[in-house]
């Protein structure tokens, strides 16, 4: 995403675009408070973006959004391989996200992009209906 003049505007602007990816979206201040934070950078666009955060030599994608418009025309793997690509030139040698477990069209391109499956997080994404959903763990050596 381009830019914003005020942080604020970049920060609604993810929330919006995160609203229309996700059931439970985040807020425009926890945008706001993640953009804030050392080691964290975006990637992306008005159609989709990526958020990751490097510490060290380890790197963790905190959120990847694509616009439903926009989606199965190879959007999120351009943004994995941007965020990998910046996370490695930043010193990481692995990244690690977490994804719900019925995901199925996430899972196929994390697996797709060379992320395995590492843990679980039991109940951890919350449903409108229905229970709750594990996450599971994935990683990928950057090295």
């Amino acid at each position: 995403m381009s830019p914003a003049s005020d942080p604020g505007d970049l920060a609604r602007g993810l929330a919006d675009l995160h609203a229309k990816a996700f059931d439970t979206p985040w807020s425009a201040s926890a945008f706001a408070d993640l953009l804030d934070q050392a080691g964290v950078a975006l990637e992306g666009g008005s159609d989709g973006f990526i958020l990751i955060r490097t510490v060290a030599d380890e790197a963790e994608i905190l959120t990847l959004a694509v616009r439903p418009s926009a989606r199965k025309q190879g959007l999120g793997a351009r943004l994995v391989r941007a965020a990998t690509d910046r996370a490695a030139a930043s010193g990481a040698t692995r990244m690690f996200l977490e994804v719900a477990e019925d995901n199925v069209p996430a899972r196929a391109l994390y697996g797709a992009l060379g992320f395995e499956a590492a843990g679980r997080r039991p109940r951890y994404y919350p449903r409108t209906e229905g229970p709750a959903v594990d996450a599971l763990l994935l990683v990928r050596n950057l090295a």
